[in-house]
């Protein structure tokens, strides 16, 4: 712990707290406070229930508040030095004027020598002034705006206006052109327009921020000192604004929370499209008609255009006037898209012109993690504060972001798209656009080879010859399929900025079916029939795809496959620009090759940490279960070339007293089986016999919820239907109602429903009469370690009296992709305490998991739980260590089941007499 290193204490003394805080909260500020300040690099653990949230809002704000303070007081102070400068210098012309010129030792004048030592201050002098000047401009606008209420409806009635306007503008002119009749032929053509990509001219392009081209004083603002906030998910980061809301700093804040355009587009057309990666492309489309657009107009003269859809949300002026709205008040992403559709503003942008000028930054951690999404929206990180919440996935989360994989069925398809694409094309295209479009081709064409196949024959019908799962280095991978001659860095600049795969689904979606909108002539018949083969490998898919029920994410990106694969190509082709030393390409090889797959894995998550790290300030990667930390330490900080010097760590305990936790590591069952659950121990029947006889014996003496943790899904299932087949589950049964975790995202929440509604119905019973013999005492979860209830869902109060963990839930070291992760540790990192590194990251896989598990329980102050880790390795030094500090100090080993189920049954016969 860093505590006693560092200075944790501010000038006032005490943090803005809307309450009277824990002890533990105010060391947690108080060491963040000093980590802020000392620019260090910070590993902060706070259980779930200890006020985090409102910690690290107090903590941090009072630093960036205490550093504003400083800052101004500095700036001051030079001006007022130069201010006094300037007035001696005229005391002295005035007093002096015929003096004689001096010259130093060097031979030059005074004033030349006093001009060199000078410049880099008056330069500074100069900046302050720019910052003082923007600085009272903003703030007088937005205090204008805060107190003006008048400004805000004048600002809604010029809008009215000209919307009614423009809406009379487009009746007009639609008027004119029925005058004007048309040809139905050449209508079609101009509809195609916006499919053929625009001319490519890859060394002349505009860097255009936002994509605004509009120049004005307020975009060009510095940005100030600042801090992101990310959490995982926008859910989390809505909870985290409303925090802000109710502290001492919610009125004072200059807050904006960014999202994504699914999150944030208010354009219900756009809206409908669904799947991230299409929204997306359809926004960066109508943004790029709009540009266009203004050109047609100039032209409009000269030749007749086809009319472009633009975004009627992006308006320059509507995005300034949220973006003021956004930074008088803390909005949340709701608050944010209503205001959007109030104002008729585009909120994912408005929010992004916010930047500059906000105190606070509220953000998914992808956004922050992944350099090109980073630069998209505006984000800069020089000195700045970032504040990663739920970080205890943060490794896995960097792996993921940066993996791609492709399988052989999208590949065939996006070559088939293409194909059909060139060909319609072919006349129309610029020669750029056509070499990048049979590179493109080529590539496909080779990737596919490599998994064994042709490109030209249906993947669903073509065996492969050998299977299994090859692993090879980028640059063998390269090699291998031909295609080590070809710049990718290139290939995928061309992918971003002419929006191809945007191109190519509209294409699709037009042309999906057999093409009937032109004549048939020979070359459509070519067309056709390519068209046909795209449909059997759609039909295919879909054939595989509804042999399995999709979750909601799972059908999101099933609608990207089919739409344009070309967009999950595109990922694979950036993931292959990584260094060859830092990803290893997987093909898996199945049945046929459209099972195969392609992909990508980072091996290296540093490489893209590092250059947060080097730039801000401050870095603190705060979580309710952070132990262990080693793998932050050794995998991503030290690789990430981080001084450790300037690592420090805090873990402070929890607020619940120590009785109201019993945690136990039990060692054997009641009939003295020993609980040791490896692989080849687990199936064994008198194994899930011991598992079931303590599960009775736990159901009997705990009220409400019991959670039951397994290894895995298929071992949940195998135990149960042992159960089933001897006659425990009927026992088990007598006591609990018995709810099982589903596979599927969509059937979780329901599956809680029943629980929560279960163990609420009973709880009060038992609590108003005795348990009578066979009653039954609320209801038995079984789930599973790294499901969806093992991460994000609070089993408080009743509905989690018991979490139990059966056996070590350790990864299974057979994957491919494990032991290459494996085998690069031990290369690269230094052993530690004897082990090595590939061993040290088991046992913490492991360890997080079920610490992430058995943090389920405990949510607030009152809460009470017990904890049993059935399974006697847990009672080892090593992996006892890596439990969190509050459990640890709590934990009892217990040899016997006897001893153990005693103060299991004193712990919850006291609790149920306190209620």
């Amino acid at each position: 712990m860093m505590e006693g290193e560092m200075k944790g204490e501010m000038e006032g003394g005490r943090f803005p707290f809307p309450y009277a805080p824990y002890r533990i909260q105010e060391r947690f500020m108080a060491a963040l406070y000093g980590a802020l300040e000392a620019g260090r690099v910070g590993i902060f653990e706070s259980p779930t229930g200890t006020g985090k949230s409102l910690s690290l809002i107090c903590g941090a704000l009072s630093w960036l508040r205490d550093f504003e303070e400083k800052k101004q007081q500095e700036e001051a102070r030079l001006l007022a030095l130069e201010d006094s400068r300037q007035e001696g210098k005229k005391e002295m012309t005035s007093a002096a004027p015929g003096c004689p010129e001096t010259k130093d030792s060097a031979g030059e004048p005074d004033w030349v020598t006093a001009f060199v030592q000078k410049k880099e201050e008056r330069d500074l002098v100069d900046r302050l002034k720019e910052e003082k000047i923007r600085r009272k401009k903003r703030e007088d606008r937005l205090e204008k705006i805060r107190h003006n209420v008048q400004l805000k409806y004048a600002a809604k009635r010029k809008r009215s206006e000209e919307d009614e306007t423009k809406r009379l503008f487009q009746l007009s002119k639609e008027v004119l052109s029925e005058g004007a009749g048309g040809d139905v032929v050449e209508q079609l053509d101009h509809n195609e327009e916006e499919l053929i990509l625009a001319e490519y001219e890859s060394d002349e392009e505009k860097k255009v921020i936002s994509g605004l081209e509009e120049d004005d004083d307020d975009l060009e603002e510095e940005h100030v000192t600042k801090i992101y906030y990310c959490s995982r998910t926008h859910s989390q980061l809505s909870q985290f604004v409303r925090e802000v809301q109710k502290s001492p700093f919610g009125k004072d804040t200059r807050l904006v929370s960014l999202g994504s355009r699914q999150n944030l587009c208010v354009n219900e057309e756009v809206r409908r499209l669904g799947a991230l990666q299409l929204i997306n492309d359809r926004c960066m489309e109508m943004q790029k008609n709009k540009r266009e657009k203004k050109n047609d107009e100039e032209n409009e003269g000269k030749k007749r255009r086809v009319s472009r859809t633009v975004c009627p949300f992006y308006s320059y002026d509507q995005m300034q006037f949220l973006r003021d709205e956004v930074l008088v008040e803390v909005k949340d992403i709701e608050q944010l898209v209503a205001l959007g559709r109030e104002t008729k503003a585009c909120p994912y942008y408005g929010s992004r012109y916010a930047i500059p000028a906000a105190q606070l930054v509220v953000l998914p951690y992808q956004m922050i993690l992944h350099e090109p999404t980073r630069s998209a929206a505006g984000i800069k990180l020089k000195d700045q504060i970032v504040i990663i919440d739920e970080a205890h996935n943060l490794i896995d989360t960097i792996t993921c972001i940066h993996s791609a994989e492709v399988s052989g069925s999208q590949l065939c398809c996006a070559h088939s798209q293409l194909l059909q694409y060139m060909e319609r094309y072919r006349k129309r295209l610029k020669a750029k656009n056509l070499m990048y479009i049979k590179q493109i081709l080529y590539l496909l064409e080779r990737f596919v080879a490599v998994l064994g196949g042709n490109v030209n024959q249906n993947p669903s019908c073509q065996a492969v010859s050998q299977k299994g799962t090859v692993l090879k280095s980028i640059n063998d991978f390269l090699f291998q399929s031909q295609i080590d001659n070809i710049n990718l860095f290139k290939i995928q600049r061309y992918c971003e900025k002419t929006l191809i795969s945007r191109k190519l689904f509209g294409f699709v979606e037009r042309y999906g079916s057999p093409v009937t909108a032109v004549k048939t002539n020979k070359e459509n018949q070519k067309l056709a029939g390519l068209q046909n083969f795209l449909l059997t490998l759609q039909q295919g898919s879909d054939k595989e795809a509804s042999m399995v029920q999709s979750t909601p994410v799972e059908a999101e990106n099933d609608q990207l496959r089919t739409a344009s694969p070309l967009m999950q190509i595109e990922g694979f082709l950036s993931a292959l620009t990584n260094a060859n030393q830092d990803g290893r390409v997987i093909l898996n090889r199945q049945g046929t090759v459209g099972q195969s797959s392609l992909k990508f894995l980072l091996l290296n998550p540093a490489v893209h940490f590092a250059k947060v790290v080097e730039e801000c300030r401050a870095v603190i990667i705060a979580g309710g279960t952070m132990q262990p930390v080693a793998d932050f330490r050794e995998q991503l900080l030290s690789c990430a070339g981080v001084d450790p010097a300037r690592i420090v760590e805090f873990s402070c305990g929890h607020v619940i007293p120590p009785e109201n936790i019993l945690p136990i590591i039990l060692c054997s069952g009641p009939s003295n089986q020993q609980l040791e659950f490896t692989y080849q121990t687990r199936d064994l029947p008198q194994m899930m016999d011991e598992t079931g006889r303590i599960l009775c014996n736990v159901c009997n003496v705990v009220p409400g919820g019991v959670v039951c943790f397994f290894p895995s899904y298929e071992y949940e299932k195998q135990v149960y239907a042992h159960w089933e087949k001897t006659g425990l589950l009927t026992r088990l049964a007598t006591k609990k109602k018995i709810f099982q975790e589903p596979k599927k995202a969509n059937q979780v929440e329901q599956v809680l429903v029943e629980y929560a509604k279960c163990i609420k119905l009973l709880v009060p019973l038992l609590q108003r009469c005795s348990q009578a013999e066979g009653q039954m005492t609320g209801a038995l979860l079984l789930s599973v370690v790294g499901g969806k209830m093992s991460e994000g869902i609070n089993f408080c109060d009743d509905l989690g009296r018991c979490v139990i963990m059966v056996g070590m839930p350790y990864p299974n070291i057979k994957s491919p992709e494990l032991q290459e992760k494996m085998t690069w540790l031990d290369k690269t990192m230094p052993r530690a305490a004897g082990q090595a590194p590939s061993r040290v990251l088991i046992e913490n896989l492991c360890m997080k998991a079920v610490n992430q598990s058995i943090g389920r329980a405990i949510r607030h102050q009152k809460d009470f739980a017990s904890i049993l880790l059935l399974d006697h390795r847990y009672s080892r030094p090593a992996t006892f260590n890596k439990l969190p500090q509050w459990i640890r100090e709590r934990t009892q080993v217990k040899p016997t089941f006897g001893s153990a189920f005693a103060e299991l049954r004193k712990f919850h016969r006291g609790k149920a007499d306190a209620l």
